[in-house]
């Protein structure tokens, strides 16, 4: 995380909480957007790009399994198709070509393990890191967007 990236802390005493600032974002997001979830087992990556990609999709029952085997899982959604990957089982970003990374970069990205993609983490992106606090809190360190950080709610 470069310093000259704005950063927004959040206690997120909740997985509402949680669920919150991955809407706020998600009404915030742009065709050709990246979001980068990092953090360890367990700290909410997949809740928060379940409750982004509901959102976006205008569904709240939208069944948005974690791509952890599969590696990445599409969705139709009202700013076009957004990409859920899940890159925990890589080890490098060799396997993104054959998965489509480039051609997904002209939607939406959502990356859980994004220190997988090496090389080709989207420098444009925004990077919300998850830290488990509790039982269901944790702390989010959100990076990135100059432009845009500062609405999120």
């Amino acid at each position: 995380m470069s310093a000259r990236r704005p950063v927004l802390l959040r206690d997120l005493p909740s997985l509402d909480a949680t669920r919150a600032l991955a809407e706020a974002v998600a009404d915030l997001l742009r065709p050709g957007d990246g979001v980068l979830l990092a953090g360890p087992l367990g700290a909410g990556k997949s809740e928060f790009a379940r409750a982004l990609i509901r959102r976006l999709a205008a569904d709240p029952a939208l069944e948005v399994p974690s791509p952890s085997y599969t590696l990445l899982q599409t969705y139709p959604t009202r700013l076009g198709p957004v990409h859920h990957f899940d890159l925990w089982r890589l080890d490098g970003p060799g396997p993104l070509a054959e998965l489509g990374w480039e051609a997904a970069r002209q939607d939406i990205v959502v990356v859980e393990w994004p220190d997988r993609l090496g090389g080709l983490s989207p420098p444009d992106a925004l990077c919300v890191e998850l830290h488990p606090s509790g039982a269901n809190s944790r702390r989010a360190v959100v990076s990135g967007w100059p432009e845009r950080i500062g609405r999120i709610a």
